[in-house]
């Protein structure tokens, strides 16, 4: 199959995917307890049943479920994801302006996550079954299967109250109003807490896949056989061993990527980092169903695109490997 087909057979996939989720979180959320307008209303300070009945009518809440699907599924066809309820404004314009912010964090935490787990995972895979192997499996075990949202504040505790050396939270200092590199300088200091803190746990995967791979890699007859060469140990782990055990993390890692994307909720409230993670929290707890919704879709989307990627630089790296098989 070639390339350019199946990326626009993965696209095609990539708009079945995104109607599924429309439908499901649509009527999801529909079937939630409680009622938006009566929160709107609640918030406004005006809960008398003429007003939420008016609240009703100019959101289309009085209309029959179906209906309200198709006006709403013609609308992000034509890419209007609706009007925030709480914030008065469209849906796509909040959700690009903290989207860069969970990118950045997340590829950080990814970053992190990789290049940690892959050391890690080379130190235990030189001596399999040594001390230095029991440590870091049960290093990766701990790191697996700490909570996130308590390891984040045990984070803040230690690092941020006890030793004073990192701030516990939001993406910049208020009111310091930096500018250019001391504005980066801040925003990377903000962001080492929540993104260690969300690497961890995945740097546990990543160990455990590098060391497996490492030592699978090892009893390769090509292997063997650059050691009967005379080739340093060193330079065997190098460019043998190592680099083809990394194969296997393209793969992993444009999973993760993926998973991160939606699944940084928790520790994006742990640190107050304003990224969809909490605002998908404040969408919730507002009962504001278009922006919940467009949380959805936008992050459907992207995993979609992400697995597209991932699937293409797979079949770059190994060239074995045929795209839709």
């Amino acid at each position: 199959m070639s390339r350019l087909r199946y990326i626009l057979l993965r696209l095609v996939k990539t708009v079945l995917v995104t109607v599924a989720v429309v439908v499901l979180s649509f009527f999801l959320i529909r079937l939630a307890p409680g009622d938006a307008a009566t929160v709107m209303a609640g918030q406004s300070g005006y809960a008398d049943e003429a007003f939420v009945t008016a609240l009703r009518a100019e959101y289309g809440l009085d209309k029959p479920l179906p209906v309200q699907l198709w006006k709403y599924a013609g609308a992000v066809a034509r890419g209007d994801l609706g009007t925030s309820y709480e914030r008065r404004l469209p849906v796509l314009d909040v959700i690009l302006e903290r989207l860069p912010n969970t990118l950045l964090l997340d590829a950080f935490a990814l970053l992190v996550a990789i290049v940690g787990g892959v050391f890690l995972g080379g130190i235990a895979a030189r001596r399999p079954g040594s001390a230095a192997d029991a440590g870091v499996t049960a290093l990766a075990m701990l790191f697996y299967a700490t909570p996130q949202f308590w390891l984040g504040m045990m984070m803040v505790l230690v690092f941020s109250v006890w030793l004073a050396w990192l701030p516990p939270f939001g993406i910049e200092t208020m009111g310091a109003d930096y500018t250019g590199w001391a504005q980066l300088l801040d925003i990377a200091q903000h962001m080492i807490l929540p993104g260690v803190t969300l690497a961890l746990y995945f740097m546990a995967s990543y160990a455990r896949l590098t060391r497996t791979a490492m030592i699978e890699v090892a009893e390769q007859d090509f292997v063997k056989t650059a050691r009967a060469k005379g080739i340093s140990e060193r330079q065997v782990a190098r460019r043998h061993i190592l680099r083809n055990a990394l194969i296997p993390l393209v793969t992993y890692a444009g999973l993760q990527a993926s998973i991160l994307v939606g699944g940084s909720v928790l520790v994006e409230n742990v640190f107050s980092w304003p990224g969809i993670g909490t605002l998908a929290y404040e969408a919730v707890t507002g009962r504001d169903n278009p922006l919940l919704l467009g949380i959805f879709i936008v992050t459907a989307v992207l995993v979609s695109l992400f697995n597209l990627v991932t699937d293409i630089a797979y079949s770059l790296v190994d060239p074995r490997v045929e795209l839709g098989r």
